[in-house]
């Protein structure tokens, strides 16, 4: 099992959501945050979910309060603002810190010393494309919209590859 699919985070209702529920499936990977400019991404990364979630891709959003305090609500908060103002059913974690000397295990992995794309996040909305085997495939900026022709790219390519 990669180190990445060994990890055990906890969803926004508390419960466990182990990374090991997305083996084999491509994953993006992106921290969330209900009152930035960027909020609105929700609204693509909903559609992408429902796009390709039965061609083995999920989308995993963590939420995150470390850029302008953009993420101030509690997990119920939270869920209810993703779901009924932006219809998201993809899997949400609890509130993370990403960045800092108390950055959570998974953002270690995706970004911190050693990883393929090493660096801080820099802002809301930062993605990360994982493969199905755990290997983080690339790093996308927050302004790169969900439905950017790069973003599509790749996660078309991985899924054919899986596929193929």
């Amino acid at each position: 099992m990669s180190a990445f699919h060994a990890l055990t985070l906890k969803a926004l209702d508390g419960s466990e959501l182990p990374m090991a529920q997305f083996t084999g499936r491509l994953l993006l990977v992106v921290n969330v945050a209900s009152e930035c400019g960027l909020t609105k991404q929700y609204i693509a990364l909903q559609a992408l979910y429902e796009r390709y979630k039965d061609n083995g891709f999920s989308v995993l959003g963590v939420p995150c309060n470390q850029f302008g305090k953009q993420e101030p609500g509690s997990a119920q908060e939270i869920q209810t603002f993703c779901t009924e103002r932006f219809g998201v059913t993809f899997p949400l974690t609890e509130k993370l810190q990403i960045n800092g000397a108390g950055n959570h295990p998974l953002y270690r992995l995706l970004a911190g010393e050693g990883a393929e794309f090493p660096g801080e996040i820099t802002w809301n909305f930062e993605k990360f494309l994982v493969s199905g085997q755990g290997q983080v495939l690339a790093r996308f900026s927050p302004r790169t919209e969900p439905d950017d022709n790069q973003l599509i790219e790749a996660i078309e390519n991985e899924l054919a590859i899986n596929a193929g």
